[in-house]
């Protein structure tokens, strides 16, 4: 280490102490940029202190629960691990999570998709776990041509990394083949058998990553996820290497068993998710699986995780139970909604939607959500919230549903006196809206698991 990295630790560890004990604040990212802004290689020169290496996890939607998975279940196995927890998951995020101590046996990263091309050429990761690309943000993130070549890129920059790729995303998939053809090589998992699931009104992917064909499905699991082959024969779903078979998907949680490329299943099984649930859990069972970790450490690991981020967070005020979860986009709100109706209670449902930097100021994507789908739902009671509530009132009541607008969780509760306590209510918020009601549901309930 030389004398600018040294300094450039040091101080970045500093400020780290003085965020946590002096101000106490969060130090998921300060410390990372005051690192950097000195030692602009800095994520290189802290990189060989894992013994073992690093797993890099990506993908629109999922990478935070995957990536604290699979932290827990390499724990668990026994080594030590570096992670980015609280979802910091651009360089300065990085470079902060591996600040801590003189050494570790893994990292376990997660990292934003346009960050891959900073992160993966200095941390040199043995895996970059891809979970899928979805439209998001797209006046920040741009089309999702932009975010592939972004990721290929990446790749080609750390040709020793491994890319651990859902076989299911069409447009994960045609990464894939863009990276093997440069020599990254490449695994992919799935799922393995038909949900018998209603398709997504508005899917992200319909065309060959080749010739532009319209791609055929012999089933999907949701949105563009699937069995899918292009008729011309040039594009396919890939043979999966770990493949998700007797999957079970209801209000108790997900379940399925997972057969590994060298032979031999394990049976997973967790009490929260929904479809997207299994693939995030297929994939950090493959990426465990990879590091060493065994089928009972990993399970052990699932029985033990108890969300604290927001995402599929529980919590309990005056007797009500409140589930908090991210919903950042169509795909994601659409998955959210299939939670919800998974839960046969009468609920009442909270939207907020927010336009900062970090959510994209564009929110046409609220028209591609399938609100009209809650109108199956009996007696159900929607409010909408946030920066962009009226906009989410407006989209609401063209899906036949009135909704009413709300400042708070809190005010929406005050509005629910009346209604018995065993109705739930959901929040569903995007970015900038999930910690403020995650820090307002932690100050008036308990958090539940």
């Amino acid at each position: 280490m030389g004398v600018r990295n040294a300094c450039a630790v040091g101080l970045g560890r500093l400020t780290s102490w003085g965020l946590r004990r002096v101000l106490h604040r969060n130090a998921s990212q300060m410390p990372g940029r005051v690192t950097l802004a000195l030692d602009p290689n800095a994520i290189a020169h802290l990189a060989p202190k894992l013994s073992e290496g690093a797993i890099v996890v990506c993908g629109t939607n999922g990478k935070t629960t995957t990536n604290n998975v699979l932290a827990n279940a390499i724990e668990r196995s026994g080594r030590t691990v570096l992670c980015n927890r609280a979802g910091a998951n651009m360089a300065a995020g990085v470079a902060a999570a591996l600040l801590p101590g003189s050494g570790a046996d893994w990292a376990v990263m997660e990292a934003d998709e346009l960050s891959t091309v900073h992160i993966l050429p200095q941390l040199q990761p043995r895996y970059l776990v891809l979970l899928n690309l979805f439209r998001d943000q797209l006046d920040r993130a741009g089309e999702i041509d932009h975010v592939q070549d972004t990721i290929v890129a990446a790749l080609a920059a750390s040709p020793s990394t491994t890319l651990v790729v859902c076989g299911d995303d069409p447009l994960s998939v045609g990464v894939a083949l863009r990276a093997q053809k440069a020599g990254t090589e490449v695994l992919a998992f799935g799922i393995g058998e038909d949900l018998h699931l209603p398709p997504d009104r508005v899917p992200e992917a319909r065309f060959c990553q080749v010739c532009g064909a319209e791609l055929s499905y012999d089933y999907r699991a949701y949105a563009q996820l699937g069995a899918f082959r292009c008729p011309n024969g040039d594009f396919e779903r890939p043979k999966l290497d770990f493949l998700a078979t007797g999957v079970r998907v209801d209000a108790h949680g997900v379940a399925f068993d997972v057969a590994f490329p060298e032979g031999g299943t394990a049976h997973v099984s967790a009490g929260f998710g929904g479809v997207y649930m299994v693939y995030n859990l297929l994939a950090a069972a493959a990426a465990a699986h990879l590091a060493g970790v065994d089928a009972a450490s990993f399970q052990a690991a699932l029985d033990g995780y108890h969300p604290e981020n927001g995402r599929l967070q529980h919590f309990t005020v005056g007797g009500r139970e409140v589930v908090l979860n991210l919903a950042k986009n169509p795909t994601g709100f659409n998955q959210n909604i299939s939670l919800l109706q998974a839960d046969a209670r009468p609920k009442a449902v909270f939207f907020v939607i927010n336009d900062d930097f970090n959510d994209g100021k564009d929110i046409s994507w609220i028209w591609d959500v399938d609100f009209e789908r809650l109108l199956s739902e009996k007696d159900l009671l929607a409010f909408a919230g946030g920066h962009r509530a009226n906009d989410v009132q407006v989209r609401m009541k063209y899906a036949g549903i009135k909704a009413q607008v709300a400042s708070t969780v809190g005010e929406v509760l005050g509005r629910l006196g009346s209604v018995p306590l065993d109705r739930p209510l959901y929040v569903l918020c995007n970015y900038s809206a999930l910690w403020p009601a995650k820090a307002e549901l932690e100050g008036m309930g308990e958090r539940h698991d």
